[in-house]
């Protein structure tokens, strides 16, 4: 990690995808990435299991997720906002 880098934690916005387990959801982050060939962009997606402590957030929420400390084997992010909630029909 060098010197700039320090002390800044890496912010994320997602679609959480999973509210099932206690404490936890699971936030599928997509992203634009430019093919190197054939310049068409390509949708990545990368999912990660954030902390949600009150387990407010429901599925199709979309949240801002932060990086933090070890919470548990796969936990490393946690819910920092809501940015819109999901309409139920």
């Amino acid at each position: 990690m060098t010197e700039s880098n320090r002390g800044r934690r890496r912010v994320l916005t997602g679609t959480v995808v999973s509210d099932k387990m206690d404490k936890t959801v699971v936030v599928e982050v997509t992203h634009l990435v430019k093919h190197k060939l054939y310049k068409k962009y390509l949708n990545r997606k990368a999912r990660y299991q954030a902390h949600d402590e009150r387990n407010e957030y429901r599925l199709g929420d979309r949240v801002q997720i932060i990086e933090s400390r070890p919470l548990s084997r796969n936990k490393r992010w946690r819910v920092q906002s809501l940015i819109e909630r999901q309409e139920i029909l």
